[in-house]
């Protein structure tokens, strides 16, 4: 209840601030089972966007356990879906945990497989997660403002979510975890182009300090 009237209080607030949102490629998604999402991680607005377009799903992420220091906000971001992870020494629960609620709670995993907000590279984590839940990755591009001061200025925000991939059962090598991290990440420029075809991801630009 609390991660619907949150999504819908957000959702609520964007419109206002935005306009409407462009959602493509739900037909996408799987009905009567779990599966992972994947996305290049551009803005803190990427998981909000892709919690948006996949709703009623409700979806789980990993969150840096010092979010979970403070009891008070452990408790709500745990309603929404997060769960803790140590970045540093992810442990067997990073796995266990994700793949169990995939398997038997047939919920939906959000991974931002590139580690960083601005890497290209590709992590095999989420593949291992999918290998092991036997569910299917699916890609997903968020394009738009990646700041509130470009979400003010009403930049059209579009989510667009892949093709399902399918992940081979049985031990996989590294030949064969590199083939799909690069299938992923071509997936991830094809939606990118189908959105626009002139698109092309920048940073946002940091205001240098004066210094005195």
């Amino acid at each position: 209840m609390i991660y619907k009237i949150t999504l819908y209080i957000v959702r609520f607030i964007l419109i206002v601030l935005n306009g409407f949102a462009n959602y493509s490629g739900q037909e996408n998604l799987p009905k009567d089972n779990g599966y992972l999402l994947v996305a290049p991680h551009r803005s803190w607005i990427d998981p909000v966007m892709i919690a948006i377009a996949v709703y009623p799903q409700s979806l789980i992420f990993m969150a840096k356990q010092e979010l979970f220091s403070w009891k008070p906000f452990a408790w709500f971001i745990k309603k929404l879906g997060a769960f803790p992870v140590n970045r540093e020494k992810p442990g067997p629960s990073a796995i266990k945990h994700p793949v169990t609620m995939l398997k038997d709670e047939k919920k939906a995993l959000v991974i931002f497989p590139t580690g960083t907000r601005y890497s290209d590279d590709i992590k095999g984590g989420a593949v291992t997660i999918a290998r092991l839940a036997k569910v299917p990755i699916l890609p997903v591009v968020y394009q738009g403002p990646l700041t509130l001061g470009d979400i003010l200025k009403r930049k059209k925000m579009h989510v667009r979510i892949g093709q399902p991939i399918e992940v081979p059962q049985g031990k996989l090598s590294k030949e064969d975890l590199n083939q799909i991290d690069l299938v992923i990440k071509e997936s991830f420029d094809q939606l990118d182009k189908e959105i626009n075809p002139e698109y092309r991801y920048e940073l946002p630009v940091k205001k240098a300090k004066n210094k005195k």
